[in-house]
């Protein structure tokens, strides 16, 4: 099977990754069978996709025509063996519970036809352990689209243990042909099945210093956040830790800690925020406070002078380095496209350390983990030896 024989596809999950990515789907001209348990769920995602669609014409970026087009080529269901009984790829989008997916998986393999490639999109699960549950693992790909879907331009075509090449390719290669508002989706290829896939593993270093520091009182949410604004970001570490959730952030270290190290064990700031429920923008406050939901004030003025973002980076090339040691990335240079597609920035961690020189990161990542005394933060044989090209 090629890329341009996929015709059919069922998206398992109408919530707000499920009919993101079914929107992008739908308007690169698949016919799309969107599924969820109950009709109310499916007519919720149905008006989210009509409303995003209606925006983009509302701002001439898209024809009424071409809407009419995307909106015709959706099919509805609330029976999973209906939805899937014609298809040639599903992507299910179901919420992280390997439980449900698993479950989601068995069901979708007894009723899929045979040829049908089975992808999940997930932004740590197991793709091998849904693949086992079938009787086709190497039709089981894994897929880690980054919310909003309709902006956003990565996507990991993740491996798992018996995800054939076929398999892989033709995922691949159908990633590359979708394009959202902002332009065509970005694929890169994980080659091994892991904790966090390239871009959130990458990242995760980072977590473990910024808990770390935070925890020791050797800096203020605010003076990090003041000091990362500083040299471009649009957005500091602890704003975005209060974005996306402290609950999220701490049950995702907390799955880091189980599968990797212990190192990445939740500090206890951490866990009384999340047991008290003050868990960022949703709740109104974090560790910083969200007026209506409005972002915080952080005073430029507060900058911390001991604080160096370039810090992040050298743990980040670091991480990188071990994925490509463990053949988990095909190079730095892909490492660095799905941080840039992933982030919205405008370089990846290794193309901003390399003039640093591989040396001085490496020695950077010894002194930061004497210095916390944290094992995961030693620097790499790959990094020590400078044997990256990029």
């Amino acid at each position: 099977m090629k890329a341009e024989d996929i015709k059919r596809i069922a998206i398992v999950g109408a919530g707000d990754m499920g009919h993101g990515i079914a929107e992008v789907a739908a308007m690169a001209g698949h016919k799309i069978n969107l599924y969820d348990i109950k009709q109310e769920f499916v007519d919720r995602g149905m008006n989210k996709i009509k409303e995003s669609l209606a925006k983009q014409v509302s701002k001439q970026k898209m024809a009424q025509e071409a809407m009419d087009k995307t909106m015709g080529n959706f099919t509805c269901f609330t029976i999973l063996k209906d939805a899937v009984k014609y298809i040639d790829f599903m992507v299910e989008a179901a919420p992280e519970i390997l439980d449900l997916k698993q479950k989601i998986f068995k069901e979708i393999d007894e009723h899929a036809p045979k040829h049908a490639i089975l992808a999940s999109n997930t932004s740590n699960m197991s793709i091998t352990k849904m693949g086992g549950v079938t009787k086709r693992p190497d039709k089981v790909v894994g897929l880690h689209f980054f919310n909003p879907v309709v902006m956003m331009a990565l996507v990991e075509v993740i491996r798992g243990e018996k995800t054939s090449d076929e398999t892989m390719d033709v995922t691949y290669n159908l990633m590359n042909t979708w394009r959202n508002f902002r332009g065509a989706m970005v694929a890169v290829r994980v080659e091994k099945d892991t904790a966090g896939f390239i871009y959130n593993r990458v990242g995760s270093p980072a977590g473990i210093y910024l808990m770390e520091i935070l925890q020791r009182k050797l800096v203020t949410p605010e003076g990090v956040d003041a000091k990362v604004r500083a040299v471009g970001a649009p957005m500091g570490p602890y704003e975005t830790m209060d974005y996306t959730g402290l609950d999220i952030n701490y049950h995702g270290m907390l799955y880091f800690a189980e599968v990797m190290s212990s190192d990445y064990k939740p500090r206890k700031w951490l866990e009384d925020m999340v047991k008290a429920g003050t868990l960022g923008k949703k709740t109104g406050k974090g560790l910083f406070e969200w007026p209506g939901g409005a972002r915080p004030s952080i005073d430029p003025k507060k900058a911390d002078p001991n604080f160096d973002p370039m810090d992040m980076v050298c743990l980040q090339v670091n991480e990188g380095t071990k994925l490509l040691e463990q053949g988990v990335a095909r190079s730095a240079a892909e490492i660095d496209l799905a941080i840039v597609n992933g982030s919205g920035g405008v370089f990846g961690p290794f193309a901003i350390a390399k003039g640093m020189g591989w040396d001085k990161v490496a020695e950077r990542c010894e002194k930061i983990a004497k210095q916390l005394d944290i094992k995961w933060f030693l620097p790499t044989e790959m990094l020590k030896k400078g044997d990256i090209k990029i």
